[in-house]
């Protein structure tokens, strides 16, 4: 069995590798890269990313993050792609090869084939002699000196910088594209960030939970309206208008002051004119509100309408925030 600091110290080698590898591929940023991004930007296609390996496992996660982003594509594996996969490469894609060696018999193969489409072909390698870089359009280079693997046999430090390289290529292409929070949002819509920039008051409103009383109305009538809807309030109505609230804290106040509530309203205890917001805004600002006013529940209200009651337990159950 390893000691505790021998498996502390590879651990720390192995990030440290990585780390000093992904630095210097700043330095093989060069022209290519650029022509690279405006190609895929200007691409009237796809963005077909293909490899074999451990490659592959990265082409496909380059081409989640571009698809999140703004940027169709589609992944191809090297070996499926020359028994019928090629038939996913259309006119006008724009097609990224992934190779640490530019080497591999599979990659030979694919080349001349992904060519003959006439396609764009950038190959992502770390040997600038190799047959992929010879052949391709566009070379984004790879290479790092050597792996964080203790026998410097498996790819660590090169599929990292393969990763990396993709996510640089992303980042870039947003920045071109004007790519903005509200635009991420629509391809993540199940995610916490989608549903604080789409989500709105109405898409969580219950409108059968519509706690209301009449300024009138004896506190009992309140107290049993507030437990009834299980809101922690209701609204007061006059003319069909909200002039005021009654929450559970009204309510203990009040218990805690009278002696005796006979006689008391509705009117007598609710708190006027409440904090509202329309069932056309967003969630996240009723929950900003809620937040800067210390309070747990919105009063909704249409043109002067009442819609009924937001309360911060509904957000925070649909993991808004």
């Amino acid at each position: 069995m390893i000691d505790t600091e021998t498996i502390l110290a590879l651990a720390r080698q192995t990030i440290l590798s990585e780390s000093e590898s992904i630095a210097a591929l700043t330095n093989y940023i060069d022209n290519d890269f650029t022509e690279a991004v405006n190609r895929i930007y200007s691409s009237t296609g796809r963005t077909v990313i293909t490899g074999i390996g451990k490659s592959a496992l990265i082409a496909a996660k380059i081409v989640a993050t571009l698809n999140s982003t703004g940027t169709p594509s589609l992944f191809l594996h090297a070996a499926e792609a020359i028994h019928g996969d090629l038939g996913m490469v259309q006119p006008g894609d724009v097609v990224i090869c992934i190779s640490n060696s530019g080497n591999s018999p599979e990659i030979k193969a694919l080349v001349p084939l992904l060519k003959r489409g006439g396609n764009t072909l950038i190959g992502m390698t770390g040997n600038k002699n190799s047959v992929l870089a010879k052949e391709s359009d566009l070379v984004l280079h790879s290479y790092v000196d050597k792996e964080a693997c203790p026998l410097n046999l498996a790819p660590m430090n090169s599929t990292t910088a393969q990763l990396v390289l993709g996510d640089a290529l992303a980042a870039c292409l947003m920045e071109l594209r004007g790519f903005t929070p509200e635009d991420f949002a629509k391809y993540h819509p199940g995610g916490a960030l989608g549903k604080k920039l789409l989500l709105r008051v109405s898409d969580l409103l219950d409108v059968s939970r519509r706690p209301v009383v009449l300024p009138t109305d004896s506190v009992k009538v309140a107290i049993h309206e507030i437990s009834n809807k299980r809101l922690g309030v209701t609204a007061v109505l006059e003319d069909n208008k909200v002039i005021g609230v009654i929450t559970d804290g009204d309510v203990r106040r009040m218990l805690n002051d009278r002696d005796n509530i006979a006689g008391v309203t509705a009117a007598d205890i609710m708190t006027k004119n409440p904090k509202s917001i329309t069932s056309h805004d967003m969630v996240i600002d009723a929950f900003n509100i809620m937040e800067n006013h210390a309070i747990t529940q919105l009063v909704v209200v249409d043109n002067g309408e009442y819609k009924g009651i937001l309360h911060l337990h509904d957000i925070l159950k649909e993991g808004v925030v």
